[in-house]
């Protein structure tokens, strides 16, 4: 005998189904404030690697979906240690650019909350809103199960997205500081280069984390922004923009 689906059975499910991010969410704000609980070294394991060889740690997603039957982390560890790497690069900044500890407070906030947070937010919920929308595939037939992309699934892919950037635009560029908000054409050069790679490797990583979902198609639409980057870099060096100088000058206007 086939199986029949009715309408209450639908109705729950989908109520089941709206009422898991919150069941999901809330253990893992309790989390953030149980360091004993977060898995520290799989997460510096995690951003190793995802430097070096990001399709390990995509694969290591499918075994998590195979136990935890979720896709999204449920170990708040990743955007805690990345959010203190990000406050200590920060200062780092602020001790060599900025005289004020008052104003160095509010350059740390402000990159926390709107160069992490509020930016992966916005970001993370225009990639999961795009793919559920657009980018799944066509159920076969009525009794598969839909499968759909989890918002906290969009932020972690944003989260591994972000660290390998934050290596090159906040830490090695830390190092060439110096060097790139220079006047000249040479730091405009380098200076370019960097925010290319790294804004380029951004996406790269944002299209392997959704190309890693079985459920979703034309996933290669991530790739897309690449091709701008690389089309505008050229641009902007002949024209004599210099990102460093410009993006720093935001908070240490008086010493650049």
């Amino acid at each position: 005998m086939l199986p029949t689906v009715t309408k209450g059975r639908s109705s729950s499910s989908l109520s089941s189904s709206s009422s898991r991010p919150n069941s999901t969410l809330l253990p893992y704000l309790r989390r953030i404030v149980k360091w004993q609980q977060m898995d520290v070294e799989y997460t510096f394991w995690q951003m190793l690697h995802l430097c070096t060889s990001p399709k390990v740690v995509y694969q290591h997603t499918k075994y998590h979906k195979q136990t935890k039957n979720q896709w999204a982390r449920d170990d708040p560890a990743f955007v805690v240690i990345c959010s203190f790497l990000l406050a200590v690069a920060t200062l780092a900044y602020c001790a060599a650019y900025d005289h004020s500890s008052g104003h160095a407070l509010f350059v740390v906030f402000s990159v926390l909350l709107f160069h992490f947070l509020l930016t992966g937010i916005f970001l993370a919920t225009f990639c999961w809103f795009l793919t559920n929308s657009y980018l799944r595939e066509e159920a076969p037939n009525s009794y598969v199960v839909e499968q759909r992309v989890e918002w906290m699934y969009a932020f972690d892919v944003h989260c591994n997205s972000f660290f390998p950037m934050f290596v090159l635009l906040y830490v090695i560029h830390y190092f060439l500081s110096p060097l790139l908000v220079a006047h000249g054409f040479i730091p405009e050069l380098l200076s370019n280069l960097l925010f290319m790679v790294g804004a380029s490797y951004y996406h790269y990583l944002n299209f392997l984390g959704y190309d890693v979902l079985p459920f979703l198609e034309r996933t290669t639409f991530f790739l897309y922004p690449i091709g701008v980057v690389i089309v505008l870099s050229p641009i902007l060096i002949l024209s004599g923009f210099n990102p460093s100088r410009y993006f720093m000058s935001i908070y240490f206007s008086r010493q650049i």
